[in-house]
């Protein structure tokens, strides 16, 4: 009697699994056969029915018929999810195929390289510097006084008491200096750090580029000449200069470079805050306590020293308004690049 059910459950099975059209169809036959209170299930449970010497025969026909239906499901389990994945990863080979982004500097990067390239015609090295500086370095050496704001935490991130991220590229000159004797003629670009309120004029982390020439004969109209030189080749002839009288603790005389707005061609716009100029950088002749430091003959050499905001720089020649976008890496932004 248990022979004949073996034999019928594999009939039904054959003629069941014939008609399989999807996955959720094998699934359904395969819980009805070997889930738990399947139909092979319910054979191996009156296999206690049958006479004692029959037993061994219909058990090995059981699990012979138990393994030919499991192995007949995962065959076609596996053959369902080819299918499914060659139907999700199909080849159409009429589209037209993928454009791919090829990358391209960041536009900070391309108003440095230009930076670099007319100074460099000019005569000018370039020279790095860490951005881990001494308070010598930073401050000291540069003729800042003890009681400057520039030391207050509030400005510069100090590491430690005598260690802080440089807020200028200016200890690459002292760097410079230590190392070689005049004449040097050099400028000095990197990253530099600032304890500030991060706003669309401001920003904790910038870039810098600081120039430096030192020799017997360097006059305030040398310098002159030369930022001149660089702005009209950076931004064209079509604006006109100033330079106003400032102070920086490393320069004496010292003072500020301004051109008239790309904007509203000196008229005064929102941008140049209705003043018709935009501030370019700062420069000025290297303070004789400056040479002390780096044991120059304060008597016998002179020179000039400039810096510029990169950010700034780029943001007055193209028109950006906010410095956080340097720093957000805005698709639509960078393309524009």
């Amino acid at each position: 009697m248990l022979t004949k059910k073996i034999e019928q459950t594999k009939k039904d099975f054959t003629t069941e699994f014939t008609n399989v059209e999807n996955s959720s169809d094998l699934e359904k036959i395969r819980i009805k056969y070997l889930g738990r209170n399947g139909t092979i299930s319910e054979l191996f449970d009156r296999l206690k029915e049958a006479d004692k010497k029959d037993k061994p025969l219909i058990g090995k026909n059981l699990n012979l018929l138990r393994n030919e239906i499991t192995s007949q499901i995962n065959e076609a389990k596996s053959s369902f999810s080819k299918q499914r994945k060659s139907e999700t990863q199909s080849l159409d080979l009429t589209l037209p195929g993928k454009k791919y982004q090829i990358g391209s500097r960041h536009i900070l990067t391309q108003t440095l390289d230009e930076i670099k390239s007319i100074f460099k015609s000019m005569g000018f090295s370039v020279h790095e510097g860490p951005e881990l500086e001494s308070d010598y370095n930073n401050f000291e050496a540069l003729n800042f006084p003890e009681d400057h704001p520039a030391r207050d935490m509030q400005d510069t991130f100090f590491i430690s008491e005598d260690f802080l991220l440089r807020t200028h590229t200016s200890p690459v000159q002292i760097r410079l200096m230590n190392k070689m004797q005049p004449p040097v003629r050099a400028i000095m670009p990197g990253r530099v750090y600032r304890n500030e309120a991060v706003s669309a004029r401001s920003y904790c982390m910038f870039h810098q580029v600081e120039g430096l020439y030192v020799d017997t004969d360097v006059t305030f109209a040398e310098l002159k000449g030369t930022l001149v030189s660089f702005a009209h080749q950076f931004y064209g002839e079509d604006f006109e200069y100033r330079f106003r009288p400032s102070f920086f603790p490393f320069t004496e005389p010292s003072a500020e470079m301004d051109i008239t707005c790309f904007i509203c061609k000196g008229s005064g716009c929102k941008i140049c805050k209705y003043s018709g100029w935009l501030e370019i950088l700062g420069c000025g002749m290297v303070d004789p306590n400056v040479f002390k430091c780096v044991h120059y003959d304060s008597e016998k050499y002179i020179g000039y020293a400039f810096g510029m905001g990169i950010e700034r720089i780029a943001m007055l020649k193209y028109g950006i308004t906010d410095i956080r976008v340097f720093f957000e890496n805005d698709f639509r932004f960078l393309k524009q690049f």
